[in-house]
C-alpha cells in the first residue's frame, strides 16, 4: 500500500482501466491513426500526408520545374523535421516512387540520378540522387498561397501544413494509389488525364449523368507501361460498385525469323511487374519442361523501351506457346480494383461517379476561396487607391499638413479629408515621385481595374454556374497541357461473353453414375417403350458403376448437385459437355470440386432463384427440411452448405416448392407418410431441419416427392415390380410419424428402390438398373393398386441385376425410333 502511494505522489494519480477496454480503445485509436495518417489517399488531392508533406516541402524549397535540382537527402530531410516523423528511408521511397514513369502515369517528381528500374533494381542512396517538382506539380499546389486549403499544426505544433493540396487536376484517378491499412486496403489504378478531365466536364453539363455514361469517357485504367486489358467486366464492377478485377496482358507481337522459325516479343508488360523475374521465370519453365518449344530468351530492353525475345524451335505454333506463357507467367497478371479513399476524414469504397463528384465539390471550394482572397485584395488595394486619388487632388495641402505635424500626419490626414488609417499611411508612405501628372494616369487607371475585378469576382460568388465554367475551362487548359495518347489497349476477352446468348436453348437429358461420370444428350436420345421390355442401353459404363441420376432440363437452366455431405454445386446445362448415347461421359470431379467421398445424391434444375419458391428436402435418416430458394442463389467454385447434416446422416432428396405442398416421404422397407410442408417453417440454408418420419432401426428414407392431388404414387421394388397408388389413398398427417403401409413387400419383390409421384398423362419413367440399362415406360402401362400390394413387372432384369433407382420424365406423344435398333 505503501508503494501505490507513492507512486501516487509521483505520477499524481492511479487509474484502473480493465484491460480488454484499453487493449480495444487503444488499438482502434491505432486503427485510425493509420487509416487516416499514413495509408489512405484523400479523395479530393489523391494523396497520402508523406507525398503530400514532401511536394509542400519541396515547394517550400522552392523546387520548381525551372529551378535548379537539389539533392535527395535535403528534401527527405526538410520534410522529416518539419512535417513527416517517421523514417527517412520510407520518406525516400515514397518520393522515389513519385519520380519513376513506370510507377506514376503523370510523375511529381523530376529525377536526377539512379531512381531504380522496372527490373526491380533499387534506387540509389538519398545523397546521391537529386530531385525537384515536374512542372505538373505546380498544378497540384498552385493557389494554395491564396488560403484555398485549410491548416494544421504538424507534429510539434511548431509549424502549420495544408491538411490538402489544391490539386487542380483529379490526381487520385489520374495517378491511381495504393496501400495497406488496419483492415482494409486500397487500390485504385492509373487513368488517362484527357479521358478523366472528359467525363468532369461531362458531369459538369449534367449532374445527373449516369455511370454508364461516364464510361463513355473513361474508358478504363491507363497505366504507365501500357499492356492490353482484356475484356470490360472488371473494369464496369470497378467503376459502378467500386471493386474489380481487370486481367492485363503484355503487348506482344510474332516476327518471322525463317520459314520453319518463330519469335515472340515482348514490348509492354502488365502494371507492376518486375521485368527481369518475368524473364527468369520464363526461363525457370522452359528448364522444367513445363513450356516446351522456346530455344532462347533475351532481355533486349534499352532507353527507348522494352523488348523481350522468345525464339522458338522450328515448326511450333507462336500462339500456343503464348498461351502457355499467358497461363504460367506474369505476361498476363491481374489487377485488382478497390476504390477505398478519405472522405472527410472516413474510408469509404467510391465508384466513378462518387470520386469525380468528390473531386469536383473540392474544386468548388478552391475557386470559392480563391476568389475569396482575390476579392479581399482587390478591395482593399482599391481602397488605397481611393486615398492616393484623394491625395493626388489635394497635393499642396497634403504637403502641408505633413510638414507641419511631429508625428501625427496620419491623424491629421485621417480627420482632414476622412481617410482610412490604411489610406492615411500609404499617403504618407507615397513617394514624391508619384507627384507627376502621369502617376496620376496610372492609379486612375488601376483603379478602374480594380473595379472591373471586383465587380467580376463579386458575379463568380454569387454564381455557381460561372464557378462550373471556371472549374471547365482550367481543366481544359490542364487537359490540352499535359494530355497525351492512352497507352494502355484494349481486347475482347471471351470471358465478355455471354455463353448463353450463344447457345441455342434446347431440351436435353443429363446423366450420372454412381462412380461419378456427367454427361447430356438431346431429349430425343430415348424412345418410348411398352411395359416389360428390354430397354436401351444409356450409356457404356465401367465395372460395378450404374446410372444413378437422370433428368430432363434445358441447356440454359441453371443445374443444383446436391450431395450426400449436404453441399450444392451450381452448373449451366451447357457447362456440362454432351456426348453419345453410348459414351461413359466425363468425370464430374473435373467440373465440381467435389471432396473426397463427396456423391451427386440429388439435382434440381432450376430456371431462376425466385423468393416466393422453396427448397425441401430430406435426409437418409428422416430429417426434413425446408428454405427458401433465394438463399441458394450463390455459387462457389467448392460449393456451398445445403443443409447441415449429422455425423452418420447424408442428403437422399430434393425437390422445389410454392411453400405449402404436401409432401410425401418413402421407406426402404415399404412405409410412407404425407403432411403438409406449410406445418414446417422455413430455416436458414446451413440450419439442420426436423424430423419428417420416425424410422424403425433398420430402415431409411429411399425417396421424397410432392404429393400433388389427382397424382400417383409410383413405387418400383429392387426386382423390377413397381405400381402406381393414388395420392389420396394416402391419410395427410403430422410431420415426425411413422407413417403407413406403401408397398407389400415379398422375397419376389424385394425391397424399394425408388419412389416418386407421377401424374399419369404427363409423366413417364425412367427405370434405371445397376448395369447401366434404361428402361422408358408409359405410365398409363402400369396397373393402378392400393397402399397393400404387391405390384406388377415393370422391366425384365437378367440375375442378380437389381433397379438401381426411378426417374420421372415428361411422357412423349409420338415414339422416337432408335436409330441402333434393328
Amino acid at each position: 500500500m505503501a508503494k501505490k502511494e507513492e507512486i501516487q505522489d509521483i505520477h499524481g494519480r492511479i487509474e484502473d482501466r480493465d484491460i480488454v477496454e484499453e487493449m480495444q480503445t487503444s488499438y482502434i485509436d491505432y486503427a485510425m491513426s493509420v487509416i487516416v495518417g499514413r495509408a489512405l489517399p484523400d479523395v479530393r488531392d489523391g494523396l497520402k500526408p508523406v507525398h503530400r508533406r514532401i511536394l509542400y516541402s519541396m515547394s517550400e524549397l522552392n523546387l520548381s520545374y525551372d529551378k535548379p535540382y537539389r539533392k535527395s537527402a535535403r528534401i527527405v530531410g526538410d520534410t522529416m523535421g518539419k512535417y513527416h516523423p517517421h523514417g527517412d528511408s520510407s520518406i525516400y521511397d515514397a518520393m522515389v516512387r513519385l519520380a519513376q514513369d513506370f510507377s506514376t502515369r503523370y510523375p511529381l517528381v523530376d529525377g536526377h540520378g539512379n531512381f531504380g528500374s522496372i527490373d526491380g533494381d533499387s534506387q540509389a542512396a538519398m545523397r546521391y540522387t537529386e530531385a525537384k517538382m515536374t512542372k505538373m506539380t505546380g498544378e497540384m499546389l498552385r493557389d494554395i498561397s491564396k488560403e484555398t486549403v485549410d491548416y494544421a499544426p504538424n507534429f510539434d505544433e511548431t509549424l502549420k501544413e495544408p491538411v490538402v493540396l489544391p490539386s487542380r487536376f483529379p490526381n487520385l484517378l489520374v495517378n491511381g494509389s495504393n496501400g495497406i491499412a488496419v483492415g482494409m486496403a486500397t487500390n485504385i489504378p492509373p487513368h488517362n488525364l484527357r479521358e478523366v478531365v472528359d467525363a468532369i466536364i461531362a458531369l459538369i453539363e449534367n449532374p445527373n449523368i449516369e455511370i454508364n455514361d461516364l464510361i463513355k469517357y473513361v474508358k478504363g485504367p491507363d497505366f504507365p507501361t501500357g499492356g492490353i486489358i482484356m475484356g470490360k467486366t472488371g473494369i464496369y464492377n470497378a467503376y459502378t460498385t467500386g471493386r474489380g478485377r481487370i486481367k492485363l496482358r503484355s503487348k506482344t507481337h510474332i516476327e518471322e525469323i525463317s520459314k520453319k522459325r518463330q519469335r515472340i516479343v515482348v514490348t509492354e508488360i502488365p502494371y507492376m511487374v518486375n521485368k527481369a523475374k518475368m524473364v527468369e521465370k520464363i526461363a525457370d519453365l522452359v528448364r522444367d519442361k513445363k513450356v516446351v518449344g522456346i530455344s532462347d530468351i533475351r532481355d533486349e530492353s534499352d532507353r527507348n523501351g522494352i523488348r523481350v525475345a522468345i525464339d522458338l524451335r522450328k515448326d511450333v505454333n507462336a500462339s500456343i506457346i503464348l498461351n502457355q506463357l499467358y497461363k504460367y507467367t506474369q505476361l498476363q497478371d491481374t489487377f485488382s480494383v478497390i476504390n477505398l479513399a478519405l472522405v472527410d476524414n472516413q474510408p469509404k469504397v467510391l465508384n466513378l461517379k462518387e470520386i469525380l463528384v468528390h473531386y469536383l465539390n473540392h474544386q468548388k471550394d478552391i475557386i470559392v476561396r480563391r476568389t475569396e482572397y482575390d476579392l479581399k485584395k482587390a478591395k482593399a488595394r482599391a481602397h488605397i487607391v481611393e486615398g492616393l486619388l484623394i491625395a493626388l487632388d489635394n497635393i499642396d495641402e497634403i504637403i502641408k499638413i505633413i510638414r507641419a505635424s511631429y508625428n501625427d500626419a496620419e491623424e491629421k490626414l485621417m480627420e482632414r479629408f476622412d481617410l482610412s488609417e490604411v489610406q492615411a499611411k500609404a499617403i504618407v508612405d507615397m513617394r514624391l515621385r508619384r507627384l507627376q501628372g502621369l502617376e496620376r494616369e496610372k492609379l486612375e487607371n488601376e483603379y478602374a481595374e480594380l473595379l472591373k475585378t471586383i465587380e467580376y469576382l463579386e458575379s463568380v460568388l454569387a454564381s455557381d454556374e460561372l464557378v462550373m465554367s471556371i472549374i471547365k475551362e482550367e481543366l481544359s487548359e490542364i487537359k490540352d497541357k499535359y494530355g497525351d495518347e492512352r497507352r494502355t489497349a484494349f481486347e475482347v476477352d471471351d470471358e465478355d461473353f455471354d455463353m448463353e446468348d450463344l447457345i441455342e436453348e434446347e431440351d436435353i437429358v443429363v446423366t450420372i453414375t454412381h462412380v461419378g461420370y456427367v454427361k447430356r444428350l438431346p431429349a430425343s436420345t430415348y424412345k418410348t417403350q411398352k411395359r416389360g421390355g428390354k430397354g436401351v442401353t444409356a450409356l457404356s459404363t465401367r465395372e460395378n458403376d450404374f446410372v444413378k441420376h437422370l433428368f430432363f432440363t434445358t441447356t440454359h437452366h441453371y443445374i443444383m448437385f446436391f450431395t450426400n455431405k449436404g453441399k450444392v454445386y451450381r452448373l449451366k446445362g451447357y457447362e456440362i459437355p454432351d456426348a453419345s448415347r453410348i459414351a461413359k461421359g466425363t468425370a464430374i470431379v473435373n467440373l465440381l470440386a467435389l471432396d473426397p467421398g463427396e456423391k451427386i445424391t440429388a439435382v434440381i434444375p432450376i430456371k431462376e432463384f425466385k423468393d416466393d419458391e422453396y427448397l425441401v428436402m430430406a435426409t437418409r435418416n428422416g430429417v426434413f427440411k425446408k428454405t427458401s430458394l433465394t438463399e441458394y442463389d450463390s455459387s462457389r467454385k467448392n460449393g456451398i452448405v445445403a443443409i447441415n447434416l449429422a455425423e452418420d446422416d447424408e442428403l437422399i432428396g430434393v425437390s422445389l416448392t410454392d411453400g405449402n405442398q404436401n409432401i410425401i416421404l418413402g421407406t426402404h422397407k415399404g412405409l410412407a407418410i404425407k403432411f403438409n410442408e406449410a406445418d414446417v417453417r422455413a430455416i436458414g440454408r446451413v440450419s439442420k431441419g426436423v424430423k419428417g418420419i420416425s424410422l424403425k432401426d433398420d430402415d431409411y428414407l429411399i425417396g421424397m416427392d410432392i404429393a400433388t392431388d389427382n397424382a400417383y404414387v409410383l413405387s418400383v421394388t429392387e426386382k423390377g415390380y413397381g405400381k402406381i397408388t393414388k395420392t389420396n389413398l394416402y391419410p395427410t398427417q403430422g410431420r415426425a410419424g411413422k407413417g403407413v403401409l406403401n408397398y407389400k413387400l415379398t422375397k419376389k419383390t424385394g425391397a424399394l428402390s425408388g419412389m416418386c409421384v407421377i401424374e399419369k398423362e404427363k409423366d413417364d419413367i425412367m427405370v434405371i438398373s445397376i448395369d447401366g440399362t434404361v428402361i422408358r415406360i408409359d405410365t398409363s402401362g402400369i396397373s393402378q393398386m392400393g397402399r397393400s400390394t404387391s405390384g406388377v413387372k415393370v422391366m425384365t432384369l437378367d440375375e442378380d441385376v437389381n433397379i438401381s433407382t426411378i426417374a420421372k420424365v415428361p411422357s412423349q406423344d409420338e415414339e422416337i425410333d432408335d436409330p441402333d435398333e434393328e
